[in-house]
């Protein structure tokens, strides 16, 4: 108990203000869980969902005594369900693994063009139906931003899953947005971290598309040995 005390109480003395220990706590977590999905790491699903419980509590922050600036029910509600698609992600790349020849997690592959489509689409209507009922919970505005990266953070932890390259650039729609309504509600913390994912998703995008090229060369490479063999 008093371990969970000082957790929620600690904060990091900054200038004249403080960080919430649980939001850089959670953040850090975050981008290990990023950096083992751009090696495509079976272990980035644990904890990045460790990670998300941390934030969950920051996010609500009214309803953990008001110790962070305010209370984005899309960023809460958005770690919940990072945790239940992070739960996915894990179960289906860890059958990746046992099943691949190659011992991979997962191979990347890109998305067809009516997923792509289906994707821009659900990114689109479920900001727009989320944004009303983000705002009757009192969410901090501009509300269709914290709509728009809930949506956005879904759609791409799914895409992760399913080893869509396309996922990496959604994460960089999700950071635009998120980047400056994290600086205006006062989660400096996050925005900062949020601010480095969108240079690093850029990278891990590149990284998944020539392990895409590669790999997608190298079954092409054995099909045409087999061939060669009949």
């Amino acid at each position: 108990m008093d371990f969970l005390r000082w957790l929620f109480e600690a904060q990091i003395p900054v200038g004249g203000s403080a960080l919430v220990l649980r939001e850089v706590l959670g953040n850090i977590f975050g981008l290990l869980s990023a950096l083992g999905g751009m090696r495509r790491k079976v272990w980035a699903w644990p904890v990045g969902i460790v990670g998300n419980i941390l934030l969950l509590t920051v996010f609500l922050g009214n309803v953990f005594g008001a110790a962070a600036p305010a209370t984005l029910w899309g960023q809460a509600g958005r770690q919940v369900m990072f945790i239940a698609v992070a739960a996915y992600g894990w179960y289906r790349w860890q059958q990746g693994r046992q099943t691949s020849t190659q011992g991979r997690a997962v191979i990347p592959g890109w998305a067809s063009n009516k997923v792509r489509l289906a994707l821009i689409g659900a990114m689109f209507a479920g900001t727009a139906a989320l944004t009303p009922l983000f705002d009757s919970l009192g969410s901090y505005p501009p509300v269709w931003a914290d709509a728009w990266t809930f949506m956005g953070s879904l759609l791409a932890t799914y895409g992760m899953a399913r080893g869509w390259t396309e996922f990496w650039l959604i994460w960089v729609a999700v950071d635009i947005v998120g980047v400056p309504l994290l600086f205006s509600a006062g989660y400096y913390a996050s925005a900062v971290m949020y601010l480095f994912y969108g240079f690093f998703t850029l990278t891990g995008f590149f990284v998944w598309w020539r392990a895409e090229k590669r790999e997608r060369g190298a079954v092409q490479a054995v099909a045409v040995a087999a061939g060669a063999v009949r």
